[in-house]
């Protein structure tokens, strides 16, 4: 962590503990080095910070690209290492931006579903974050959010005390399907993409908000 990124986690760490009475389960199962690609629900705006402050070490979030056209903004998100993405979060130049990251050895955070749930559940995945692990080396750590929407949902426009937690499942390491997409057709290709994202999506679903042994 830069001294930017290490006072902006040390801030909403303070958020999240006296506003948000916030837990944290199981980080121990994120590695501290080398390339991570963190996938997470997608509850409210919450999420991200939420994931991050759980960690010991740096992570990349992405960031719409017309933020870091703000000065201020824009040397911000530069100083804490995002990713700047399309509207939609795809893009060559966000995937390149992402996958370089993970070559560095950088953690990255995606959402599977791709933008934020409407009523609370979980939606389903999206083939988007099968292609990112078929093009990196590294491991998948399912990672849960609880209670985020209800403290910041799409429907509430002003962030609520409600208590919430994040876990960390056990990485996923995809080895087979990697190999399996080296040789594969490209029909083949889009089912490992999609399965991929719905196995991630499953393990998310899998998570509880408590310790595991």
């Amino acid at each position: 962590m830069n001294i930017s990124y290490r006072l902006g986690w040390l801030g909403f760490r303070a958020i999240y503990r006296f506003y948000f009475r916030w837990r944290a389960f199981n980080a121990e199962r994120v590695p501290l080095t080398g390339a991570v690609i963190l996938a997470s629900n997608h509850a409210s705006f919450l999420d991200p910070p939420l994931v991050g402050s759980g960690l010991h070490r740096g992570i990349n979030y992405l960031a719409r690209e017309s933020l870091f056209r703000f000065p201020g903004m824009g040397a911000l998100l530069r100083s804490w290492s995002a990713v700047p993405v399309d509207r939609d979060g795809g893009g060559a130049a966000g995937l390149k931006a992402i996958l370089d990251r993970l070559l560095a050895g950088g953690v990255i955070i995606l959402f599977p579903e791709g933008t934020r749930t409407r009523d609370g559940r979980l939606q389903p995945a999206r083939s988007g974050i099968g292609l990112v692990v078929i093009k990196s080396d590294a491991p998948v750590v399912p990672v849960r959010t609880f209670g985020t929407f209800e403290a910041y949902g799409r429907h509430i426009t002003f962030p609520r005390p409600k208590p919430v937690a994040v876990k960390y499942g056990r990485p996923m390491p995809f080895e087979t399907l990697r190999a399996e997409a080296k040789n594969c057709s490209k029909a083949r290709l889009k089912e490992i993409y999609q399965q991929i994202a719905d196995d991630i999506m499953a393990a998310i679903a899998k998570l509880e908000p408590k310790e595991d042994k």
